[in-house]
């Protein structure tokens, strides 16, 4: 008797794995560790906030969905770009709209880059030689309030009501 319960429950164990989702493995663990410490950027991080570079800065006020856009680049002497738009988001992709100047940026979580060409639409939002081009900024903090008095050279807010 005791041999039969002893093979029912080994046959029973057969057979069956358990089943892991994707959020469950390993890999979703790891990352999900390594996004918790800080070693990696967490790419579904709030957009809102300040952004800066050097003498380049981003504002974003609003929603992930739909917000507030502004860039400012100053370089000095007649070499400065601004702009104020709507910025979208689609994944890591941002889609920026600054009047006839439209592009996609990247945006890892820590870091928003805009491409290395962008439209000819946009040099109207430059002077000098400066560009919206290639423009790389990390963030500085996720306050509306502080993203919002972001001015441009001329003192224009860029993301303000």
């Amino acid at each position: 008797m005791k041999r039969v319960l002893l093979l029912a429950l080994m046959l029973g164990g057969c057979g069956r794995e358990p089943k892991i989702t994707a959020a469950d493995s390993a890999g979703a663990r790891l990352e999900s560790a390594a996004e918790t410490a800080g070693i990696v950027p967490d790419p579904k991080a709030p957009l809102q906030g300040s952004w800066a570079r050097d003498t380049d800065r981003v504002c974003v006020v609003g929603t992930d969905k739909i917000a507030r856009v502004g860039v400012s680049v100053d370089y000095g002497e007649d070499q400065a770009c601004a702009a104020s738009g709507t910025v979208a988001r689609a994944g890591d992709a941002l889609k920026l709209a600054f009047g006839a100047c439209k592009f996609d940026a990247r945006f890892d979580g820590d870091r928003i880059v805009f491409p290395a060409e962008v439209p000819e639409a946009c040099e109207t939002l430059c002077t000098g030689r400066a560009s919206l081009a290639a423009l790389t900024v990390d963030r500085l903090s996720e306050s509306r309030s502080e993203a919002a008095t972001l001015r441009s050279t001329k003192g224009k807010l860029l993301c303000g009501n």
